[in-house]
């Protein structure tokens, strides 16, 4: 299966075709996955003793399997947190895999690790942060915090008299679930600010003051959010990082969705604070339009992040001698097996331009502002608050939860559209409503219209 034939040349050609045709073709079938028994039934077994053969293989995939999924590109996909990743980045990303790269270590990697730096040196431009901080890329936003929050536990547990306690972290019930997950991780203990609007410094201090001694003893860091992923809500970062400085607290900031925006001058603004961050989670695969897998964790301090996360044997010792000459990213974040995750974005930036990369973003923001004026125009829905970011939350008038699911199943069926719903805590308690997100800038306004009159 190593051999180079004509069988393997022709099944590169046929892949070559796909690809292209995924890259060029703008209107593509939003997907609809179907039950592993139904897959079962059309595919049949795929792993054999002998193989089925490449041509068969890839056949039921085209015909089949590739069908059962939901791209996440489609100008119609405004659930979750899309991705809409550029042309240039998906075409490199095979390139990325042909390459076989191991982006551990600068001795094996220093050609991939010095184009995902230099992508590196333009998020990092945006976050404001000192000169010195750097990042590097990770698998997503839930490694990135991760990667952060033992970085600052690490740096925490240096004193002597915190070796061995388990910490404590605070964040708000807005912030992102993998926080929650994390925590779990990294083995420290999480309090909630019973808010999902912007978490302020008085809110911050006051949940501070309530905690007993031993507890006050544990809290080593903060997590705000920079957009919520529910609503697009920015925590009030500059009055977080004035109370973690006070109190001597690690400040993180996790905008794994909403950092894309800091390229986007309209709104800039919004982010002040968060260049007094000890870190930054940021998600290139959701905003700045990079393929899958490819997140981002920022420190002021990279150097804390070396001593939390380098790696010791004797296999690796010669990475050591020969990375003396270049950066490893491996020992700044939770893997050390890593591909060069950053190198599809690498090219699209250098093929684009970062203005095409803010204008693109900036159009995302100006179709929640177009989705916004749209609602209030229409009888049959109303805003649950305002647009913030990219993130629009809207309810229809006198539906019920079992309502917004049976609509959410029928568009998608449909093949339509795929907007879901979500939940909002008003006074009352959590509500049900609808919710759009805007990654792809070829999303139109008269999609954004079909979508609504859907609900009438």
């Amino acid at each position: 299966m190593h051999k180079i034939d004509f069988n393997l040349v022709a099944m590169t050609l046929d892949v070559m075709k796909y690809a292209i045709d995924r890259i060029t073709v703008a209107d593509q079938p939003i997907g609809h996955p179907k039950s592993e028994k139904e897959l079962k039934s059309l595919v049949g077994e795929t792993i054999t003793e002998k193989g089925i053969g490449g041509e068969n293989a890839f056949n039921l995939w085209k015909e089949h399997l590739s069908k059962a999924n939901v791209p996440v590109d489609h100008p119609r996909h405004l659930a979750f947190v899309p991705a809409s990743p550029s042309r240039a980045a998906v075409m490199f990303d095979l390139v990325t895999s042909a390459s076989c790269i191991h982006g551990a270590y600068w001795m094996e990697g220093a050609g991939g690790i010095y184009c995902e730096n230099e992508a590196m040196r333009w998020i990092v431009s945006l976050t404001g942060l000192p000169e010195g901080a750097f990042g590097v890329f990770t698998s997503g936003g839930t490694a990135a915090n991760l990667s952060a929050i033992v970085t600052a536990r690490e740096s925490w547990r240096q004193k002597e008299e915190f070796k061995g306690e388990k910490g404590l972290i605070i964040t708000s019930i807005g912030a992102h679930s993998s926080i929650k997950a994390m925590a779990k991780v990294a083995d420290v203990d999480i309090m909630l600010v019973d808010s999902e609007e912007k978490l302020s410094g008085k809110e911050l201090t006051e949940m501070i003051d309530s905690l007993s001694e031993a507890e006050r003893r544990r809290l080593f860091a903060v997590v705000a959010t920079g957009g919520t992923t529910n609503a697009g809500i920015i925590d009030e970062l500059d009055e977080i990082a004035d109370v973690c400085e006070r109190e001597n607290l690690w400040f993180h900031v996790d905008a794994a969705y909403g950092g894309g925006a800091l390229a986007a001058d309209s709104v800039r603004h919004l982010f002040k604070g968060i260049e007094k961050s000890d870190s930054i989670t940021i998600d290139p695969h959701k905003w700045m339009f990079s393929p899958y897998d490819c997140g981002a964790v920022i420190y002021k301090q990279p150097e804390l992040a070396k001593l939390a996360h380098h790696q010791e044997g004797s296999y690796l010792e010669i990475f050591n001698d020969e990375g003396a000459i270049g950066f490893n990213p491996t020992e700044y974040q939770i893997q050390l097996t890593r591909r060069v995750r950053g190198l599809p974005l690498w090219f699209s930036l250098a093929m684009h331009g970062t203005n095409t990369y803010k204008e693109a973003i900036e159009r995302g923001l100006e179709l929640a502002q177009i989705a916004g004026k749209m609602i209030e125009e229409m009888d049959h829905v109303e805003l649950v608050r305002e647009p913030s970011l990219s993130c629009v939350l809207f309810r229809r008038k006198d539906w019920e939860p079992q309502d917004y699911r049976e609509w959410t199943y029928k568009n998608h069926k449909s093949g339509f559209a795929l907007v879901t719903p979500t939940k909002w805590k008003s006074k009352s308690g959590f509500e049900t409503v609808s919710r759009f997100c805007f990654i792809n800038p070829d999303t139109t306004e008269k999609d954004i219209q079909l979508i609504l009159e859907s609900m009438i």
